[in-house]
């Protein structure tokens, strides 16, 4: 291999003790035990206004998302835990996704998201585990030209699935989400070499 997968890991909500911040953990040891240079980032640290076509005219991108979009373009995938808010995407991930798809200079339309590997999961107290939103989640990053990978775990009761360091409590829901994260670690590893 002459280049070592490089993964974008974060969750889609801000939320300090979010399960979706604990699961992206888990599913990130997976990947860095695959091989994968990991970089787990928290959206709490990309402030960002609402997205905003008059705000965008009249002062670009902000900092934090021409930041949070320079770490898309740097790595080969994306591993995503997304919340589900009312059986739908976090706005905070929406957002950030908004703010990073817009063009700036000579970049190519979608530059940071096209071609990139992705693999998701959720967590929710719900019975669904979040699957509901993984469907719009889905949906929006194929229209961007991301690729996503068809395996994905969805974590319900998530308020009882983790125990007090952050790991998950049932051992076999534990290894599934170990490997989402080599799962994507391999199809990269294949796609650099």
């Amino acid at each position: 291999m002459t280049d070592q997968p490089k993964i974008l890991a974060f969750a889609g909500s801000t939320r300090r003790e979010s399960w979706n911040k604990k699961l992206i953990r888990v599913a990130a040891k997976g990947a860095e035990d695959a091989g994968a240079a990991v970089t787990l980032v928290d959206l709490a640290d990309f402030p960002m206004p609402m997205y905003d076509g008059d705000l965008e005219v009249q002062k670009g991108i902000p900092e934090k998302g021409r930041e949070f979009k320079k770490l898309l373009r740097e790595h080969h995938g994306f591993l995503m835990s997304c919340p589900e808010y009312n059986s739908s995407v976090s706005g905070v991930l929406k957002n950030a996704i908004d703010w990073a798809s817009r063009r700036e200079g000579d970049e190519k339309p979608l530059e940071c998201f096209r071609g990139k590997l992705v693999c998701l999961m959720s967590a929710s107290p719900g019975r669904l585990g979040g699957l509901r939103g993984l469907v719009h989640v889905r949906a929006i990053l194929g229209n961007i030209g991301c690729i996503v990978l068809p395996n994905q775990v969805a974590v319900p009761s998530a308020n009882e699935a983790f125990d007090a360091d952050g790991g998950l409590r049932d051992e076999s829901r534990r290894e599934q989400v170990e490997k989402l994260g080599s799962e994507l670690a391999g199809m990269i590893a294949k796609l650099v070499q």
